[in-house]
């Protein structure tokens, strides 16, 4: 299978400490991943290094079927290319509908002049409804987004990266703060992302990392200790050591 996405060799300090130590990671065209490990592990600053927030000291991240560099694009560049990432706190525009959030969030030319003379055609408004379809919100579709609970703020944020038809998506702790229902409901959206897309999701809760029933990353110190299914990673002794025995 060719990768979508290829880190290797990455490491990163900041003030003499190593965040990243000597990564390697890669993922599918259409796979889902979860990384877990404990706090200081490097997960935030993997993702940020992915979607080049943060520059490496060394090492290759390369991206799609031509194997183009991301270190050498910005991070505009970067999520034109495709890369997608939505933060633990939602960022939705509470004032506007969710069907306006969407509408926003469609993949269009984004010119100051095609902004202000934005008129939505049939085909964008399917598209919305689709989109509401898929993250479970077509009955909100008139609600103002501040109007919604906190999981739905989340899946209508995963809905607007969804939007933009990335072809990786990082969800950074989806199930924080969500009852079981949402957070069921989560792992639906997600598992049905994946089928189309790359989508790596970091994780604190192992139930919820369980039922998206995929490959699991666990980073220590910057670096990948173990890789496999849940039941191989948890029953590994150096993971149980660093963060399951705590």
């Amino acid at each position: 299978m060719s990768s979508l996405l290829e880190v290797s060799g990455v490491s990163v300090s900041f003030d003499g400490f190593k965040a990243i130590n000597n990564l390697t990671f890669q993922i599918g065209e259409a796979e889902m991943r979860a990384v877990i490990g404990p706090n200081g592990a490097g997960k935030t600053t993997f993702m940020d290094i992915v979607t080049g927030k943060t520059r490496p000291d060394e090492g290759r991240v390369l991206w799609g079927e031509k194997s183009q560099s991301l270190l050498s694009m910005s991070e505009s560049q970067i999520a034109r290319a495709g890369v997608g990432r939505k933060f633990q706190r939602p960022t939705v525009f509470e004032d506007q509908t969710v069907a306006e959030n969407l509408m926003l969030a469609i993949k269009k030319n984004r010119s100051p002049f095609a902004v202000l003379n934005f008129r939505a055609t049939r085909a964008d408004q399917e598209k919305v409804a689709e989109l509401a379809d898929e993250i479970g919100l077509l009955a909100a579709l008139e609600r103002k987004s501040g109007e919604l609970s906190h999981g739905q703020k989340q899946w209508l944020e995963i809905g607007m990266l969804l939007a933009q038809d990335p072809r990786l998506l990082l969800v950074d702790e989806p199930a924080a703060g969500m009852t079981p229902a949402e957070r069921e409901h989560t792992t639906d959206i997600l598992v049905e992302a994946a089928k189309t897309r790359a989508v790596v999701v970091v994780e604190h809760d192992m139930e919820f990392v369980r039922r998206l029933n995929c490959k699991v990353t666990v980073l220590h110190e910057g670096s990948v200790l173990a890789e496999g299914s849940i039941d191989h990673v948890t029953s590994d002794q150096s993971v149980i050591e660093v963060y399951l025995g705590r």
